[in-house]
């Protein structure tokens, strides 16, 4: 066989496994949107050593989240803490963005979605650098903020259950 006719068997059959492995892979996953997020929709609540903390979203919309949280100190019978909260479609990508206190704005970047979690990311923030949401096989939401190993904050977890209707 001439060199002329190796090499373009050559090429053949490299873009020939070019294209066996792209059809393989299937096609481009879709975008993530506010709508795969609704796994966070309602009202949640946990209480341990008289602290009460809540956090409420509403369904999703077309293009946002809105959500609020609020810690109570159930012996003082008074707020603690409270945060604005919302998810953002943007065209990068969902951002989640978090306004403690109802202060300046922090914003994280959704960086992995599977069914049931999400997780948001900010490694310049300095603490938290990640939120990550995980809705549970028993019906429950886990809320878990974390830092990394130059954050002297500990990772904080909330398993919080469905919130009864109503107002207490």
């Amino acid at each position: 066989m001439s060199l002329a006719r190796s090499t373009a068997l050559a090429l053949s059959l490299f873009a020939l496994s070019f294209f066996a492995l792209a059809l393989l892979a299937g096609p481009p996953a879709a975008p993530p949107k506010i709508a795969d997020l609704a796994f966070l929709a309602g009202s949640w609540a946990v209480e341990a050593d008289g602290v009460r903390v809540e956090e409420q979203w509403l369904c999703p919309g077309p293009d946002t989240m809105i959500g609020m949280g609020r810690t109570t100190s159930v012996a003082k019978g008074k707020t603690v803490f409270f945060e604005y909260l919302r998810i953002e479609a943007r065209g990068d990508g969902l951002c989640y963005v978090a306004q403690p206190r109802g202060g300046p704005a922090t914003e994280f970047r959704l960086v992995r979605l599977e069914p049931g979690t999400a997780v948001f990311e900010n490694l310049a923030h300095d603490f938290p650098k990640r939120v990550v949401y995980t809705k549970g096989a028993d019906g429950g939401l886990t809320a878990r903020v974390e830092g990394d190993a130059s954050s002297p904050e500990k990772a904080e977890e909330f398993r919080y259950r469905p919130a009864a209707a109503g107002c207490r």
